[in-house]
């Protein structure tokens, strides 16, 4: 008779909505203790409640809140299994000369500086406990990619296909696996406002070889599947999913 499968412990970042909602989600339906984590804590508890999972608030940007965080998840739950660094957005956009340093400063705070410190103190609570764990950073093509008017956040995805390599390396010996998925567009509350603007939607959807943005259903299994024993021997990658994108 096979051993009874235990749960682990999935925190997801920016777990309240969008790809990070999706993501929590399907990690439940899968059986796994799901922990939500965001800014928001209302929405979070919101969305926890509805998927049957938990929920912890968190400012990714803010060393103190996430060290918080993150001992209460462990605390609650006894260890951190997987960990989903979803959290960010663009807080704006426009051609770099131009930027307000405001607009940056909070790209990158959330999106760099909050990878960083979640992977940092994740990070250390498996190496100290010894959990053989797994981290899936969200990152983006544009990192590859050029779009005008959005370079900054760019940047800051470029900036976490670079952790994501070297926090792999580092974290290998531990027996700690680190990936990223990098979606093209996806249909979320953080592009609604292109999303349904008919010329922008076509213009995006002009660059897809496949023809159409992603939906966040899309995205979810490629998490999923890097957070799985299938992925066991991959450490360090960062998987597009983008429709193509990438080759036009």
């Amino acid at each position: 008779m096979s051993e009874p499968v235990v749960p682990r412990t999935v925190l997801v970042t920016g777990g309240a909505s969008g790809i990070g909602r999706g993501v929590a989600e399907a990690f439940a339906a899968a059986g796994e203790r799901v922990v939500i984590a965001d800014l928001d804590e209302a929405r979070a508890r919101a969305a926890a409640m509805e998927i049957g999972a938990h929920h912890v608030q968190v400012d990714v940007g803010d060393a103190a809140s996430v060290e918080a965080a993150v001992a209460a998840v462990v605390a609650a739950h006894g260890t951190i299994d997987v960990l989903v660094n979803n959290a960010g957005h663009t807080a704006g956009g426009g051609p770099l000369i131009g930027l307000d340093v405001d607009v940056f400063d909070s790209c990158a705070r959330v999106n760099f500086r909050g990878t960083f410190l979640m992977t940092r103190a994740v990070g250390a609570h498996m190496v100290e406990r010894g959990v053989r764990g797994c981290m899936v950073n969200i990152s983006s093509i544009g990192a590859r990619q050029p779009t005008p008017g959005l370079g900054h956040y760019e940047a800051t995805k470029a900036a976490i296909d670079a952790l994501t390599r070297s926090a792999g390396i580092e974290l290998a010996a531990h027996g700690i696996r680190v990936n990223g998925v990098a979606p093209g567009p996806v249909l979320t509350p953080m592009t609604a406002m292109f999303a349904t603007d008919d010329a922008a939607r076509k213009a995006w959807e002009s660059r897809i070889p496949l023809g159409s943005i992603a939906q966040v259903a899309d995205i979810v299994p490629a998490v999923l599947f890097l957070a799985s024993d299938g992925a066991r021997h991959i450490t360090g990658v960062s998987l597009q999913v983008d429709g193509g994108q990438l080759l036009a």
